[in-house]
């Protein structure tokens, strides 16, 4: 039997603005519906390697494939539309409703309405959000929370089989990220999808991911599982994790 492609991949990827690499000599793979957690400080890499993965941004050397194909294969608003993105500051359109904005990509997939507005609605009810006025609201008259949860939404109408997550909780107050923390992680048992989520905060990482990779100056210096994380005698892992108690 043949071997099924990975859903990501990333092959000895190396990406440079003039002179500085913000990835450098990046190998992943990530499975069909495995959560992978990149984890590191700012500035360490992780934003750029999922905006490579999304084909915002070239390899200048490498490759990145999605479902076996290099991104530079890929027509580019294809391949957008099988991710689905999900980022701190939402992105939301501030002029469409909430259901305008969830039911964006399956209208320009030519969805039937019907088949949208039901797509909507459950999705609303995954993320915590079945309460039926919220469809007609625009973003700014949801909370923070409520309009990250609609992100969420959004990033899954489709169906996409690649999600990608850029610190998706981080602008939040504490209860209200531990409460999408734990949907999330609730969610993640009926997604069947390839994610790759970008933190700087170890608990959240531990928390979400299956595996963990710990990027550090344009380099995953680190992967592994959950728990080879909390066990590892690495003095780079010993001394993240002691970085936040």
């Amino acid at each position: 039997m043949p071997k099924q492609p990975v859903a990501i991949g990333l092959q000895g990827v190396t990406y440079r603005i003039e002179s500085k690499a913000l990835v450098e000599g990046v190998s992943l793979e990530v499975g069909p519906a495995e959560t992978v957690v990149l984890l590191g400080r700012s500035g360490s890499g992780k934003t750029t390697a999922l905006q490579l993965i999304n084909g915002l941004r070239i390899p200048t050397e490498g490759r990145v494939l999605v479902q076996g194909k290099a991104t530079t294969e890929w027509d580019l608003i294809a391949l957008r539309r099988r991710i689905g993105y999900v980022i701190q500051e939402v992105g939301l359109f501030p002029h469409f409703t909430v259901a305008e904005n969830i039911g964006l990509v399956p209208r320009l997939e030519g969805w039937p309405p019907e088949k949208r507005s039901a797509r909507v609605e459950g999705l609303l009810q995954k993320v915590g959000l079945d309460d039926g006025e919220i469809l007609d609201r625009y973003p700014h008259q949801l909370s923070g929370g409520q309009r990250q949860r609609v992100g969420v939404a959004r990033a899954l109408a489709a169906d996409p089989p690649v999600l990608l997550m850029d610190e998706p909780f981080g602008a939040l107050d504490p209860i209200t990220r531990n409460e999408l923390q734990r949907e999330f992680q609730q969610m993640q048992q009926t997604l069947n999808k390839a994610i790759v989520f970008v933190t700087h905060d170890i608990r959240e990482a531990l928390l979400l991911g299956r595996r963990i990779g710990v990027m550090e100056s344009g380099r995953l210096i680190w992967i592994g599982s959950v728990e080879e994380f909390r066990t590892s005698d690495d003095a780079r892992i010993v001394e993240l994790r002691d970085s936040q108690g």
